[in-house]
């Protein structure tokens, strides 16, 4: 996976989660829970749906590093 398949499947789930979001407003280096209203539930929902999209399995552990888009691309690229 790309980096920009990966961005691409980061935000199409979070059209379904955060529909008023627009992605062009997303500083990718930022934490994204501090950029939009994703509460605790929306944020699993997110992560959840990124595993499924991609067929991974997000462990616990690794959950810390998808704060950002950035950080959550590059965990996909470095996992699939």
């Amino acid at each position: 996976m790309t980096i920009d398949e990966a961005k691409a499947v980061i935000f199409r789930v979070l059209a379904d989660i955060a529909p008023e979001v627009d992605p062009a407003t997303v500083d990718h280096t930022l934490d994204l829970t501090e950029q939009i209203d994703l509460d605790s539930m929306d944020y699993l929902a997110w992560l959840l749906g990124i595993g499924q999209e991609t067929g991974l399995e997000i462990p616990q552990r690794d959950v810390a590093r998808f704060l950002t888009i950035d950080d959550a691309a590059d965990y996909l690229v470095d996992h699939t």
